[in-house]
């Protein structure tokens, strides 16, 4: 497993490729390559390289997904006895960002395929065996039922 430790926005964040990350606004438009050349770690099937503080030629490449808003920050500010409260609420401006692979002296280590990386949506998924499934069942429970209403009436 190849996993790499960048650092942006002030963070620092374990990334793999394949997923997708939010961290704090890059200035670039949705859809978007972006190359995070500030990388403090990686790791390559168990072989390890530390920088110090960063590690030479290794870069990170990402495809900005969308940008969002984050959930509400509520800051309550209140002094005892003096009757002043203060009510400020604050929303971060975050970037969710899809790692596409993680490179070292310019040649790959890890990346996604094309297979991994569409998502398989409901509308592509095979769902005619599912919904006929429980539908054969569902008769036959359904079935008895009414045949001991009928017999405990017929009594």
């Amino acid at each position: 497993m190849t996993y790499a430790i960048i650092e942006t926005g002030g963070k620092q964040l374990r990334v793999e490729p394949g997923r997708f990350y939010d961290i704090e606004l890059l200035h670039v438009e949705p859809e978007q390559n972006v190359t995070i050349d500030k990388v403090l770690f990686v790791n390559h099937d168990g072989e390890i390289s530390i920088g110090q503080p960063l590690v030479e030629g290794a870069t990170v490449q990402g495809t900005v997904m969308r940008h969002f808003r984050d959930r509400k920050i509520i800051v309550y500010k209140m002094q005892p006895k003096k009757k002043t409260r203060k009510k400020r609420g604050h929303r971060q401006e975050k970037t969710r960002l899809m790692i596409d692979a993680i490179s070292m002296n310019g040649s790959v280590l890890a990346s996604v395929s094309k297979a991994e990386e569409a998502p398989v949506s409901a509308e592509t998924a095979p769902e005619a065996p599912a919904t006929e499934a429980p539908a054969t069942e569902a008769p036959a429970t359904e079935a008895p039922a009414t045949q001991e209403s009928s017999e405990t009436a017929a009594e």
